[in-house]
């Protein structure tokens, strides 16, 4: 194998490793009965404030539109966010974030916020803030090849 095969493949599994271990511990740390997943689309349709259709909420996080309405449809269970149909097209439907999942979330942030911010103590913002350009990059190189 050569260098830059081996180099691949040991950050790749850094990413990997560091993602399960972050995953578990943000999961932990989230209010009884919320989900990362739950936690990433309220945190997303509170962050861009508009509706979204269902299809854009899959292709934002990169999953199947079915995990993505398995997923609204326990965040509406739950009184999270609001589906309704699409006044211009009655075959599409619009999702929002309702008053409870606005608190849900601020919930979540309370919750996980502290480990975050441990973390980036811990590290060093000045090493955090130089990591990120190359994990963006990372992250668009990705998207771009999928």
């Amino acid at each position: 194998m050569n260098e830059n095969n081996t180099l691949a493949i040991s950050l790749f599994s850094e990413i990997l490793m560091a993602d399960q271990l972050a995953r578990s511990r943000l999961s932990k740390a989230l209010p009884r009965g919320m989900e990362l997943s739950h936690f990433s689309v309220l945190n997303h349709l509170a962050h861009v404030g508009l509706e979204r259709t269902p299809a854009q909420l899959a292709k934002a996080f990169h999953v199947t539109r079915g995990a993505m309405t398995n997923t609204l449809s326990k965040l509406e269970m739950s009184g999270y966010i609001h589906i309704r149909p699409d006044w211009d097209d009655a075959r599409r439907k619009m999702v929002a974030i309702s008053p409870a999942g606005k608190q849900a979330r601020d919930a979540a942030i309370a919750g996980i916020a502290p480990i975050i911010s441990e973390v980036v103590t811990d590290l060093g913002a000045d090493r955090v803030r130089s990591a990120l350009p190359i994990l963006r990059e990372l992250r668009l190189k990705l998207e771009a090849d999928s």
